[in-house]
Order: C-alpha cells, then sequence, then structure tokens
C-alpha cells in the first residue's frame, strides 16, 4: 500500500514516499480502515526526530488524525461493519490498569498514540481497536472529520475535564493558528469564557476574532503581549491560561493569569525548560495542569458537539499524500491557520 515511512529518526529527509508497505491485517477486537483524509501535527516532527525512550519498529507510520471507511473487522468485533464512515480517538489504552478501570484512558500504564508509538495514518490502511471508533454522521465532510479527533479531544480534556473551565471565566490562548489552539477558542467560548488571544500576526489575530476570540492582540507589533492583556482585563487577569508554547512564553503566561488562575498545558513546542517564578506560584494562588489527549469519554463527548456543528475545526488546506512533505513544511512554517490534511483515497 502506499504510504509515508521513515526508517530511522531525523530530519524531514528521512521520510519516503512508498507504494510497496504490507497492508496491516486487523488483530482481535480491531478494525481495518481505509483511509480516506489524514490530518498533520506537531506530533509528527517530534516522533520522527526521536527521544531517548523512543522505542519504534521500522518502518514507522506517522499520523495521529484520520477519517475514512471500515474494510475489515477482527475477531469479536460487533457493532460497527464494513462501509461505516468512521474516526478514531488516537489515545491507545490497555483496559486492563488501574487507571484504565478508572475510565482515565489516558493515564494508562501502557498509554500510546497512533502515529507515535504505534503505527498510524499516513497509509491507505489502518488498524485500531474497534472500542475507540466514533461513526460519522451523514453529511459530514471527511476532511471536517479528519480534521477533529487529536485536536478536538486535547483541547476538550484540557479546558472541561482537567481545567473545568466554567462560564462567566475569562480564558487567554497563547498562538492562534495551531490546531489544539483553535479548538480551545471554540470550546471555551462554547462553555461560555471570554476569549482572549495571542496571535503571531495580525492576520491570525483577525482569524481568531472570526472563529469566537473576543480579543486578539498582535504579537509582532506588540512583544510585549502580557502587558496588553494585563491592560485589557483592567489590571485584574486572566482566569486560565492555554500555553502549549513552553518556553518562550512561560514567563508571561503565569504573569498574565488573575489570583486563583490556572495556567493549562499539553505541549511546549519552543522547549521544555522554562523558569517558573515560585513567588508567583504561592502569592496569587496558582496552578498549573498538564493534560494529555483524552479519555474515550471525552472523545466522544467532544465529536458529538462537532458532529451537531457546535464546534467546527479549522481546515488550512489539504494535499495528496504523496506531497506531505510540502504540507509538513507549512505546518513547520507556521504559514496555515487551522489544520493541514493529506488526502490518501
Amino acid at each position: 500500500m502506499r504510504a509515508i515511512v521513515f526508517y530511522r529518526h531525523g530530519g524531514p529527509d528521512v521520510l519516503e514516499y512508498r507504494e510497496d508497505i504490507p497492508i496491516p491485517d486487523p488483530g482481535a477486537g480491531e478494525v481495518q480502515v481505509q483511509v480516506r483524509y489524514a490530518a498533520l501535527n506537531r506530533l509528527d516532527d517530534f516522533v520522527r526526530t526521536g527521544w531517548r525512550g523512543l522505542d519504534l519498529v521500522f518502518p514507522h507510520i506517522l499520523g495521529a488524525d484520520f477519517c475514512g471507511t471500515i474494510a475489515a473487522l477482527g475477531a469479536g468485533v460487533t457493532g460497527w461493519a464494513v462501509g461505516q464512515r468512521v474516526v478514531a480517538n488516537p489515545t491507545i489504552w490497555c483496559g486492563g490498569c488501574p487507571a484504565c478501570v478508572a475510565g482515565q484512558h489516558n493515564r494508562c500504564d501502557r498509554f500510546a498514540i497512533l502515529g507515535e508509538h504505534v503505527p498510524g495514518a499516513y497509509a491507505e490502511y489502518i488498524t485500531v481497536p474497534a472500542r475507540n471508533l466514533v461513526a460519522i454522521p451523514d453529511g459530514t465532510p471527511d476532511e471536517l472529520a479528519a480534521a477533529a479527533p487529536l485536536v478536538s479531544v486535547t483541547a476538550w480534556h484540557m479546558l472541561v475535564t482537567a481545567g473545568r473551565i466554567r462560564p462567566g471565566e475569562t480564558v487567554l490562548v497563547v498562538g492562534a493558528g495551531g490546531g489544539v489552539n483553535t479548538a480551545a477558542i471554540q470550546i471555551a467560548k462554547l462553555a461560555g469564557a471570554t476569549v482572549f488571544v495571542v496571535a503571531a500576526n495580525s492576520e491570525k489575530a483577525a482569524s481568531a476574532r472570526a472563529i469566537g476570540a473576543d480579543w486578539a492582540v498582535d504579537r509582532s507589533t506588540e512583544p510585549n503581549w502580557g502587558k496588553a492583556v494585563w491592560a485589557a482585563t483592567g489590571r485584574r487577569g486572566v482566569d486560565v491560561v492555554v500555553d502549549n508554547v513552553g518556553t518562550a512564553t512561560w514567563g508571561a503566561s503565569l504573569r498574565s493569569l488573575a489570583k486563583g488562575g490556572r495556567l493549562l498545558t499539553v505541549g511546549g513546542t519552543s522547549g521544555y525548560e522554562a523558569q517558573t517564578p515560585v513567588n508567583l506560584i504561592f502569592a496569587k494562588h496558582l496552578s498549573i495542569i498538564g493534560s494529555t489527549m483524552g479519555t474515550q469519554a471525552d472523545f466522544e463527548a467532544v465529536m458529538a458537539q462537532v458532529w451537531a456543528g457546535k464546534l467546527k475545526p479549522v481546515i488550512d488546506r489539504a494535499f495528496p499524500l504523496a506531497d506531505y512533505s510540502t504540507a509538513l513544511a507549512r505546518m513547520m512554517g507556521g504559514e496555515g491557520f487551522g489544520k493541514i490534511l493529506v488526502q490518501v483515497a
């Protein structure tokens, strides 16, 4: 089958478009899905580069997000049929450890992510556990379905489950164009919050306002955006900051919080080493909350909002699978706004 693979860690040059990769057969409890669209994530870059402890079986296929059609059912699978259109929660869990028994699938002792620890969706076929599936309703475009899973479940768990966002709160999203942040803006608005955004340029600031942000600052003209946020909130600060940038923005994000505020994070695209002023934490009663992916309950809840049209994944553009390297360059260059897709079938 056709797939984007790599045989060793490294830069973008290690990626190969191949047409001779074996089609995976579904195991017990799994389904085989013919992929229609897959969506890019920053995770792709981290996995390709690699880190100590990441033990992959090569060749490895990236890609956590996809939509497609069930092509075959593994032993013991019931409730699904060949030909159904589906998406899947990219979180992989064992089902037997204490966290899984408690329904906390993203804290599983054997936690994994599609495309990170196991083969992903940049291929004509993928196998996934049937319990991860959600059916795509008739009338829902394939592109929208493919763009939603990872970023939506990540943002939902971060804000709703872990962050316990409440109506009337103020939320600052640091960064406007990425998939998680565009989902976070919409989820925060859906929860009844007032949303502030820090954007890289005026175009992305305008795009953030177009999808629901109440206020946006262009950091290219206002590098001291923390001061701008402080002024815009009447020198109070915000209740919640979503910061997935890390090193470059961590200090300003903490200083943007009101007393009793929460900083939520699911990543650090600029690096993981960041100084945290301890006096600021205890003096202002601040909380730092880390979050990764989401449970199946989170996934089903957020996808129901997508299907209902209450959340609308932002799609930048789609490329043919063979042009994945071009799509990757667009994502890594920060050129797009929202999710970048590859069309597989």
